[in-house]
């Protein structure tokens, strides 16, 4: 007989964390639990504040018909692909359910520095195998952030950088932090994350500075198509702003077929999230190091834990149910 489940969780957030100029004091989403026949599923639905098109107050009802419909039905509704959040939570849950994704996890994760270059060189100093880190750029003066980058990459002559500016410079801003990253350093940075406000401007960045870009926001929007393009390199995939399981299998698999990395990302899920996200990058982009390093900017674990992780962990027995 099938049963749903359908919980709301809010885990407190380190206080210094920032999204698009507003602070995130809580990470706030839904848990949906499905079971059938002996087995179970989990998925978690978390719109991101000032990324996702939807609201958590969104998600809630459709997340909840979505439930009722499935636990009455011999066949499952239709997805959602209006609300991604909840068509990606629903799809993890029936994936579990049935046994399609798949338990292997890949849980690397390129470390993520916000500004302190110091408690970077700590975490990778002695990393074992390839040094991949993420440095979130935009979020202070260009020239500060090209110095920053500039000093990492001479420090750790073995690191690759990822950056992530979020489209946040103009032109002129992204080239000032150009001019202090040295030229003979610019290859190590594996890519940049859409420096600026517009695609076009992002494409001359590239071409001028000979640094790398990948798209993220672009990927969302309604005429984006995925095409290989002189400069781009990478096509960075957050599932939870993607959509269903399916649509991320879809364009992993069309960048994959012009040559681009696919990097598997976070939206800061929970740990139940974060390790489904794991698995998802073990199993569609194996040879990649997916970017999931973001339980540090909380405070608690949620049911399931993150290898080596110290924090407490939620049980889903203090959990709110909503269905």
């Amino acid at each position: 007989m099938r049963a749903a489940q359908l919980y709301r969780y809010q885990l407190p957030m380190d206080a210094g964390v920032v999204l698009r100029e507003r602070r995130l004091k809580t990470r706030d989403g839904l848990l949906v639990r499905l079971s059938d026949d002996g087995c179970e599923g989990w998925g978690e639905i978390a719109p991101l504040p000032g990324f996702s098109a939807e609201t958590l107050e969104d998600a809630l009802p459709a997340a909840r018909d979505w439930l009722m419909a499935w636990r009455g039905g011999d066949a499952p509704p239709p997805p959602l692909p209006a609300i991604a959040s909840v068509a990606f939570g629903l799809s993890c849950a029936q994936a579990e359910l049935d046994g399609t994704l798949p338990q292997a996890a890949d849980y690397r994760a390129a470390p993520l520095c916000t500004g302190d270059p110091d408690e970077l060189f700590a975490r990778l100093d002695g990393l074992p195998g390839e040094k991949v880190a993420k440095v979130k750029v935009g979020l202070y003066e260009a020239v500060r952030d090209g110095m920053v980058v500039n000093l990492l990459l001479e420090a750790l002559p073995d690191l690759t950088l990822r950056l992530d500016a979020n489209r946040a410079w103009t032109p002129q801003k992204a080239q000032q932090f150009a001019k202090y990253v040295d030229p003979a350093h610019r290859p190590r940075i594996a890519f940049i994350e859409e420096p600026c406000k517009t695609r076009d401007d992002t494409r001359a960045f590239a071409a001028e500075t000979g640094i790398a870009i990948a798209w993220d926001e672009s990927l969302r929007e309604a005429d984006f198509t995925f095409a290989a393009e002189p400069g781009l390199r990478a096509v960075v995939i957050k599932p939870t702003l993607t959509g269903s399981l399916q649509k991320v299998r879809q364009q992993v698999a069309q960048a994959h077929a012009l040559g681009l990395t696919a990097v598997i990302s976070s939206s800061i899920e929970s740990s139940l999230g974060l390790t489904q996200l794991a698995r998802i990058a073990a199993w569609l982009t194996p040879q990649t190091i997916p970017g999931l390093d973001t339980l540090s900017l909380m405070r608690a674990q949620l049911v399931r834990r993150w290898p080596a992780s110290t924090l407490p962990c939620v049980t889903v027995d203090t959990l709110e149910p909503l269905l």
